[in-house]
């Protein structure tokens, strides 16, 4: 199912920490960057903190520029963003400003935890969903996205809440306000804990001075694992769709894009439909080609391709399908299931699933993977 675009934001020291251990809050932005914040809040459909958050802060979590406000109004958004917390326990305060503050709120727990919530939050017009017997943020992303319409969500802390969205591979973005300061305390609460994380390095895309403080955004790289979907896998997903606006256009055949990604997030190859002088190359076959076939990590790479490989062809003898698992891959990420336009019944993906790879299909990205192919469709 679709997910927001999760945003996590967090202002940290130059040790990595989040606020000291004195009983005030420890201001690690300056007036420039907390206006930034505020600009972020206003483009954003929903902000989220965990329940720690709400108990040691007591944020009101509002967009404080009227003039903000009064766009969001005026592109007919509601004057603030959705506040949403998280709670395993759902015990709550039901005096804290979070809920007496700002528009809607929502509140997902568990199953155990939504009775508590309800009760505690009775009259206050707050809505408290359940993502079963544990708290699941899969399940709490797909109804943001789903029922709540929520397509762009800003996490702002605590750490145990920005730890497991980035073990998770769920956050599509970090961005890090970095103070000129140290905390240097064994105690005080940190960024993000230990645990097992996606590998490799993220990929930098911003960094500038924001008054005193240094703002760092990086986006994820590493492709998810098995048949579940990561941010990174939906970033390499849409290059795929990029690629396929490159092919030259025919009327005989797709324009496809596909990416060859390393499970550490380094990208292996690219390739287009009808790249380069051949005119019958496949996308999934140009991107192959430049790899060498004993290359160790083609056996835990994911093969992004903005059309489901094709099981049969008529201009060449190996199926892109049949390539891929030849290649040694062994997990796939698509956007879109082949039409019967060229070869009825066309099933690549099936065909992948039954020698063990793993196919994960996007449709949220079909629009964009038939948009160079309109023409063809009808």
């Amino acid at each position: 199912m679709p997910h927001p675009y999760v945003l996590l934001s967090a202002a940290v020291s130059l040790d990595g920490f989040l606020d000291d251990t004195g009983p005030e809050r420890l201001l690690l932005s300056g007036a420039a960057d907390f206006d930034r914040v505020d600009e972020v809040r206003a483009s954003s459909d929903a902000i989220l903190v965990g329940a720690g958050t709400l108990r040691s802060d007591n944020p009101r979590l509002l967009v404080n520029s009227a003039e903000r406000r009064a766009a969001r109004i005026a592109s007919g958004r509601p004057e603030y963003p959705l506040k949403v917390t998280v709670s395993g326990s759902g015990d709550l305060d039901p005096t804290a400003q979070f809920w007496h503050t700002g528009g809607e709120k929502v509140v997902y727990t568990t199953d155990e935890g939504a009775a508590k919530a309800s009760g505690l939050l009775h009259g206050l017009g707050v809505e408290v969903v359940s993502t079963g017997p544990d708290l699941d943020w899969r399940v709490l992303l797909e109804h943001l996205h789903g029922v709540r319409g929520v397509r762009r969500l800003m996490v702002e802390g605590g750490g145990r809440v920005h730890t497991q969205l980035m073990r998770e591979g769920l956050a599509d973005e970090l961005q890090l306000a970095v103070a000129p300061l140290f905390v240097g305390e064994v105690d005080a609460p940190r960024l993000f804990g230990p645990g097992a994380y996606p590998p490799g390095r993220m990929r930098l895309v911003e960094t500038r001075p924001v008054g005193d403080v240094v703002l760092i955004r990086y986006v994820p790289t590493a492709p998810g694992v098995g048949g579940r979907a990561s941010a990174a896998d939906r970033h390499w997903l849409g290059l795929a769709c990029e690629l396929a606006e490159l092919c030259p256009p025919s009327e005989t055949a797709f324009s496809v894009g596909a990416v060859v990604v390393a499970a550490d997030g380094t990208e292996l190859a690219r390739g287009h439909s009808r790249e380069g002088d051949d005119s019958v190359v496949h996308a999934e076959e140009a991107a192959l080609a430049k790899i060498d076939p004993a290359d160790p990590r083609l056996g835990s790479a994911t093969v992004y391709s903005s059309l489901e490989p094709c099981a049969r062809r008529a201009s060449r003898p190996a199926p892109c399908a049949r390539l891929i698992l030849d290649a040694g891959v062994r997990r796939v990420v698509t956007a879109w299931r082949e039409p019967d336009t060229f070869v009825a019944g066309a099933d690549g993906n099936a065909l992948l699933a039954a020698e063990g790879a793993d196919v994960v299909v996007l449709p949220e990205y079909e629009q964009r993977a038939t948009a160079p192919n309109r023409h063809l469709l009808g």
